[in-house]
């Protein structure tokens, strides 16, 4: 019948659009690809671009004093640091989940190859007839394709060939076209809920790639607060050391004036003490400088070196002239730019993704389902597959209805959907209070900083000429040697706290870099997750 030989043309049609890629349903999931176009490999979490002068120069030969500038130690931390390099695989892995989800919308092919044998044993009518046998066999062959689409949308498209021969009947053999389609109506028919998993998969993604900025973040505050710390404890080590030095000279200068008896042999004793306690300090700095060196060394993890390897900073803690900005600069660039909020922010999308998915899991079932072939018989497989042209077809169209009595589970589900968004957008305006109160308690502590560079620089002026006349006076026999050591112990004391004031000014300004979101923008690093997150 040549009425029903329109029906291969929609089967054309329908192949065509089982091979249309998802983003044929939705323009915006090519973004979700976690593949690196035209590449074929998968696409790395944090692609750093740091600048090129700060690279050190090659590594020393072992066991000789690498020389670093804080440039330096922050471009190997980047570039070596084992605990970077365990976090840089995070996105890559949420990337597969997101690959995972795309997979449900691809086509696959199938196939399908059965053999059947029957052979059964028939009692004739009359009862005083033999029994015969009835034998039949059965070889079937099916290949296709079938795809399900965004819209909720299930579609399959196959070729079926079959062989049939009995002892009742001749050899026969079929070949049948045909198109399965399945459209959701109610539960799986909106696109935003059947996309929300791959679009979640997604988020998941770009959340893990502000996670890895801001562990990107701490460790270069971290690198940077151990270079400056072991610069400190440099710094200690030798003004212990010229303090000793000192006390020694000083000794020595009592020891003499007791023999020619112009001091008493009471003064030994104080300068012995003030010799032994300078000694005892040195101890302790020179302890704190080499877990400072330990410590910078992981961090850096140089290529090549060992715990060994001596290392040789050459900053030096000067004040940086750096105009301060008002804390309202601050506080409006961690708003935008702190990657914890903009992870949270991420959640929240995430909440309300799911929240799109439980709502549409409310609905009952309802499907419309249509089945269409066409078919050929003959006595072998290429006259069948000829004969598909002929009148043979079957059609089944039909609803398919499905709803739970109470529907309680998915109730609960959509409740829970609901409560976890609240809960995540309530996390970021604790999360936001949180990051104002830590750029406030930085940018407070940047300013103490400061100002106490001015009071130590004074103090140590002081304490100086204060030390000048006590040894003036020694000299004189106006004072005693513990006057003295006294008077040395506060110059001390004076040239460390201001050596620390420095050292902590820089440190506070650190912090509030990194308390701001912007420490790796300042510092000229351009990497992924800059950009921020806008709740809609």
């Amino acid at each position: 019948m040549t009425g029903h030989r329109p029906a291969l043309i929609p089967l054309a049609a329908i192949l065509l659009t089982l091979c249309q890629p998802l983003s044929a349903a939705d323009p915006d999931v090519d973004s979700l690809d976690p593949m690196v176009p035209g590449s074929g490999r998968m696409a790395t979490g944090l692609d750093l671009q740091l600048p090129a002068d700060w690279r050190p120069d090659e590594s020393p030969q072992r066991h000789e004093p690498l020389a670093l500038t804080v440039e330096n130690a922050v471009f190997l931390s980047l570039r070596h640091n084992r605990s970077l390099n365990v976090q840089q695989l995070e996105p890559v892995m949420a990337g597969t989940f997101e690959a995972v989800e795309r997979a449900r919308f691809d086509p696959a092919l199938f196939g399908e190859l059965s053999v059947g044998r029957d052979r059964t044993v028939r009692q004739p009518v009359e009862t005083d007839q033999q029994p015969f046998q009835q034998r039949s066999e059965t070889e079937r062959l099916e290949l296709g394709i079938r795809q399900e689409l965004p819209t909720g949308t299930e579609l399959q498209l196959s070729l079926a060939g079959v062989r049939r021969d009995s002892n009742r009947a001749v050899e026969q053999y079929d070949t049948r076209a045909g198109l399965s389609l399945t459209q959701a109506l109610l539960r799986g028919a909106s696109i935003e809920s059947n996309l929300a998993q791959l679009r979640q998969a997604r988020l998941d993604t770009q959340a893990s790639i502000y996670e890895l900025r801001g562990f990107s973040e701490a460790l270069v505050s971290d690198v940077e607060t151990a270079y400056w710390e072991y610069v400190l404890a440099r710094q200690r080590t030798r003004i212990f050391q010229e303090a000793l030095s000192v006390a020694e000279r000083q000794l020595n200068d009592t020891l003499r004036r007791i023999e020619v008896g112009d001091l008493p042999e009471t003064e030994e004793t104080a300068a012995r003490a003030e010799v032994a306690l300078r000694r005892q300090g040195l101890i302790n700095a020179q302890s704190q400088s080499e877990r400072g060196r330990l410590e910078l060394l992981r961090l850096m993890n140089p290529p090549g070196s060992d715990w060994d390897q001596p290392l040789e900073p050459l900053d030096e803690p000067e004040l940086p002239e750096l105009p301060q900005d008002d804390v309202t600069a601050y506080l409006l660039l961690a708003q935008r730019l702190r990657p914890d909020l903009n992870e949270a922010r991420l959640r929240v999308q995430r909440g309300e993704l799911e929240v799109v998915q439980t709502r549409n899991g409310l609905l009952p079932r309802l499907d419309l389902f249509l089945t269409l072939g066409k078919s050929g018989y003959a006595d072998s497989f290429g006259a069948a597959a000829r004969d598909m042209d002929g009148p043979g077809y079957d059609l089944q169209a039909g609803l398919r209805f499905e709803a739970p009595l109470g529907n309680r589970a998915p109730r609960a589900t959509q409740q829970r959907a609901e409560l976890g968004r609240q809960q995540a957008v309530e996390s970021v305006a604790n999360m936001t209070q949180l990051a104002a109160l830590d750029v406030r308690v930085a940018w407070l502590e940047v300013e103490r900083s400061r100002q106490q560079i001015t009071a130590t620089r004074a103090t140590r002026a002081l304490q100086q000429e204060v030390l000048r006349a006590e040894e003036a006076r020694f000299r004189v026999g106006a004072t005693t040697a513990l006057n003295v050591a006294q008077a040395q112990r506060d110059l001390l004391e004076s040239r460390l706290e201001e050596v620390e004031t420095m050292v902590a000014y820089r440190l506070a300004l650190i912090d509030l870099y990194r308390q701001s979101g912007t420490l790796l923008m300042r510092r000229g690093i351009a990497a992924p997750g800059h950009t921020e997150v806008i709740l809609r």
